[in-house]
């Protein structure tokens, strides 16, 4: 029997650690996961027991994502966020206006050409690009075709900002940030990140893994 989980990833777990914590609290082989989320992000995992978890992917495949995103100005990162080396973009920057903001942001929406992270689970040779960026390798990544549908600002105060952005599967919200701070002549990376939507799944709905043992343990799950 396939079970579908919708699990909050808490931060600094990898999805890899959520899979192995639910096959664990399950006590079930077969499980799998869909749309990975960097250890700093947190929000909606969708996770799946059973004989078919090899094809969980296919429930995000062509889905939109939606995710709510902290980024800082006035410095950039190695990896595109805040998980990488910090180097300040300038001596001077001038302090974008929260207008010039909203302007830029809006240019964003659209089809478009993005500029994956270096640091990314893209294969590159038979390699994970990050596996080589962390050797010190030359990563040459392909821009790839994405959509985001809509970016909005929903706070700002220099350096930071805060954004909602819906986004077809396959978009990086770093590279967002990373390119954001090119066009704002600011430099920017990614602070925080969280999943609030997958297609028709929400992180309205979904529960912590402190949750799901609970429910385990009072057998609350469906068999």
């Amino acid at each position: 029997m396939v079970m579908i989980l919708l699990i909050d990833k808490p931060k600094g777990w990898t999805s890899f650690d959520v899979v192995a914590k639910v096959r664990g609290i399950l006590h079930e082989k077969k499980v799998g996961h869909a749309g990975t989320l960097d250890p700093n992000a947190t929000g909606l995992l969708i996770v799946a027991t059973g004989a078919d978890t090899k094809k969980i992917g296919e429930l995000t495949k062509n889905t939109t994502k939606t995710y709510e995103a902290e980024i800082v100005l006035g410095k950039i990162s190695s990896t595109d966020d805040v998980d990488g080396e910090l180097t300040q973009f300038a001596q001077q920057i001038v302090e974008p206006q929260e207008q010039e903001v909203k302007q830029i942001l809006k240019n964003f929406e659209g089809e478009q050409m993005q500029m994956p992270p270096k640091y990314s689970a893209i294969r590159v040779n038979g390699k994970k690009a990050y596996e080589l960026a962390r050797q010190g390798g030359d990563v040459k990544l392909e821009p790839r075709k994405v959509t985001i549908y809509s970016i909005k600002l929903q706070d700002y105060k220099y350096p930071v900002l805060k954004i909602t952005c819906e986004v077809s599967a396959g978009t990086y919200i770093r590279s967002i940030a990373r390119d954001l701070g090119e066009k704002l002549k600011t430099g920017a990376y990614l602070n925080e990140l969280r999943r609030t939507q997958i297609g028709q799944y929400s992180a309205q709905k979904a529960i912590s893994l402190q949750e799901l043992q609970q429910m385990q343990t009072k057998e609350q799950l469906p068999h």
